[in-house]
């Protein structure tokens, strides 16, 4: 094949496996129960080799698709799984991130002479309960066995079947079993699309082909990967960044991180970072990776795929027992959806000294997690809700950050207000920018939102947030962001309230969350200049 018609050929099957990635995320968000899935997409689906080495993502969560691998290795690891079987698994000490988010995995079987699987499919999606300490299983936890229902690899499905014991278990753990069981065989039918598109792609080009350039993408992404290391200017660069506290604690929690940058090789050095933590913004490794992957692949200035190749010249060495690479029995809740983001931040925080016109100054910097449950009179029913909420994105060399954006390792929407009031006993009394609170500079960041819901029924509310105690930081002379702010309002009087809380909240009170702003970047112009 001439080098001009393997191009294209790469191209072709690039495309072909992303497209069935996003189907499978289409069909899992139009049948999944739940608006944490169906409105707010938290949900991530993706494709695997023979090996389990990733071949292709959907445009998801990037804090699911680089730690997904490490679950769907875990799951291939306990089963040699037939034609019909789904494997899910949640156990942070298994690839998982944390509860909430459940990885289900099943083979693909297109006809080889071997008995184990082609390929494999595989889909990670939050659930708004599973069970625990608190409403939303977002708790303020001090260990893991606080936080809910933890699954190591088992068969939800065996043979195209359900297994009534594995499902009624877990539905037996959570506070909406008919919510849960939706959004799991949902993900069960987004694997099946997988499947059948797979199927289709082998009858029209043949197995041996789509194998082979499968493989070939692999390396395709790895020699790009290689290609932008190569550009980047050898040494050692290290940063720090710190989350507020854990929760538990008014310590910070400091993320050190040094790259060392040699050629077409990196390194991701996490020493240094806190020892792991008494609260829940502990991250394990699979963390630790996800964020480091989804750097690398920003400064990848080509649309290349992005696979397990990106991850073949890059080394991350991430301590035992510390807060990025946490053992039992640490509280692992906000791991996936805090320290991900500081991760990040810190990782660039590096970069920035080693390409500081290609890194843009910090944003928000948290996912300001909101859950919550109750029981619902006029509906008669419990209700338990999770949701995150954007801030303000950093400004770069080349322009101001844009306001009111998910950022980095989360890429959510928000559930319509409609659907919002409609479902839950709730109003939203306000859904806006926050002026004002992004960064000064030449090019200024983003501004956060300030969202604001009145409760029409009691309710146990937690919050895990950051950046309420100092802004996200500019660059190159930009000023910081505005810290965010939680309150809750009680007949017209607010009160502030930490980062991280649990609150009983009473019928009729209002929840204000105001979101970090992005920092600017460069000096702002004086007036006389």
């Amino acid at each position: 094949m001439s080098a001009a018609s393997l191009a294209v050929d790469l191209e072709v099957f690039r495309n072909l496996f992303v497209s069935i990635a996003e189907e499978m995320g289409t069909v899992l968000r139009k049948t999944a129960f739940s608006a944490n899935i169906k409105e707010r997409r938290d949900y991530s689906c993706a494709i695997y080799d023979a090996a389990g080495e990733t071949l292709a993502m959907g445009d998801h969560m990037p804090v699911h698709l680089g730690a997904m691998p490490l679950s769907v290795r875990h799951a291939l690891d306990a089963f040699d799984l037939r034609p019909g079987d789904v494997a899910i698994v949640n156990d942070p000490f298994r690839g998982g991130t944390h509860l909430p988010d459940i990885t289900a995995v099943s083979g693909v079987f297109l006809g080889s002479k071997t008995a184990r699987a082609d390929f494999y499919v595989a889909s990670r999606a939050h659930h708004a309960d599973v069970g625990g300490m608190s409403p939303g299983s977002m708790p303020l936890a001090r260990e893991i066995y606080q936080e809910g229902l933890r699954i190591p690899p088992v068969l939800l499905f065996r043979g195209g079947e359900v297994v009534p014991d594995v499902m009624g278990l877990i539905l037996a753990n959570v506070r909406t079993p008919e919510e849960r069981e939706g959004d799991l065989l949902a993900q069960v039918m987004a694997g099946r699309r997988g499947e059948e598109r797979l199927r289709e792609i082998t009858r029209r080009y043949g197995l041996p082909r789509v194998k082979r350039s499968a493989a070939r993408l692999l390396d395709y992404t790895e020699r790009m990967t290689r290609e932008m290391l190569r550009a980047l200017p050898a040494g050692e660069y290290s940063f720090e960044d710190f989350l507020d506290n854990d929760g538990i604690t008014e310590d910070p929690v400091r993320i050190a991180v040094t790259l060392r940058l040699r050629g077409d090789h990196a390194e991701v050095d996490f020493t240094g970072s806190s020892p792991q933590t008494a609260g829940s913004v502990n991250a394990n490794y699979a963390i630790a990776v996800s964020a480091a992957m989804y750097c690398f692949r920003c400064l990848i200035r080509a649309d290349v795929p992005y696979n397990a190749g990106l991850l073949r010249p890059i080394h991350i060495h991430a301590p035992e027992r510390s807060v990025v690479n946490a053992g039992l029995p640490a509280a692992m809740a906000a791991g996936n959806v805090e320290t991900s983001q500081r991760i990040t931040d810190a990782i660039l925080g590096a970069l920035a000294k080693a390409v500081p016109e290609r890194i843009p100054a910090a944003s928000s910097g948290t996912m300001n997690n909101l859950s919550f449950g109750g029981w619902d009179t006029l509906r008669n029913r419990p209700f338990a809700y999770y949701e995150t909420i954007a801030g303000g994105m950093g400004a770069s060399a080349d322009a101001p950050g844009r306001s009111a954006t998910h950022t980095h390792m989360t890429n959510s929407w928000n559930t319509p207000t409609e659907a919002f009031e409609h479902q839950y006993p709730l109003i939203v009394r306000s859904y806006r920018i926050r002026g004002g609170s992004g960064g000064a500079g030449a090019h200024p960041g983003g501004d956060g939102i300030v969202r604001e819901l009145e409760f029409l029924e009691d309710a146990d509310v937690t919050i895990l947030s950051d950046r309420r105690q100092r802004g996200p930081w500019g660059l190159q002379g930009g000023e910081p962001g505005a810290p965010g702010v939680n309150q809750v309002l009680t007949d017209g009087v607010s009160r502030e309230v930490p980062a991280k809380v649990r609150l009983a909240i009473k019928r009729h009170e209002t929840l204000r969350i105001e979101s970090p702003g992005g920092g600017g970047w460069g000096a702002k112009p004086t007036e006389n200049a």
